[in-house]
């Protein structure tokens, strides 16, 4: 776990903070990211950076270019970044079976428990819930 208090960020809300092809999205997104900013408490995941990537370049409708996505990837390499382990995979199979959630979902939540985030903005997982101690918030749900 860290020191400071962090907040984590699903692959999901960074995407929409750089796309603004959904300007209501757009616009939560990138101000809860410039927030995490502000206060240095972002975090994320290997995981989440990876699929950051793949989304911005290739599953948007106006896709980065290559510098662009990359660029981006060093900023966010800037947070506090998770990097599972052997027991973080265990762990997060026995979240997916626990909650009945996708064990890509698990991993998120077991990465964002180990690095000691009481929140995780995601809007795949279900806003309001607690997994292993981590509230899952939505940001586009949000007043």
């Amino acid at each position: 776990m860290t020191s400071m208090t962090v907040e984590f960020c699903d692959t999901n809300v960074l995407v929409y903070a750089y796309d603004g092809t959904e300007p209501k999205k757009h616009a939560s997104a990138l101000s809860l990211v410039e927030r995490l900013w502000e206060e240095r408490s972002g975090a994320l995941s290997i995981q989440v950076l990876g699929e950051f990537y793949v989304t911005v370049r290739r599953k948007i409708p106006k896709p980065l270019s290559a510098p662009e996505a990359r660029s981006a990837l060093a900023d966010l390499s800037t947070w506090t970044v998770h990097t599972p382990s052997a027991e973080t995979v265990l762990s997060a199979t026995d979240i997916a079976e626990r909650y009945q959630l996708n064990y890509w979902d698990a991993l998120i939540v077991q990465a964002a428990r180990e690095l000691g985030a009481l929140t995780l903005w995601s809007e795949d997982l279900r806003s309001g819930a607690t997994y292993q101690g981590v509230r899952v918030r939505n940001p586009f749900a949000e007043d």
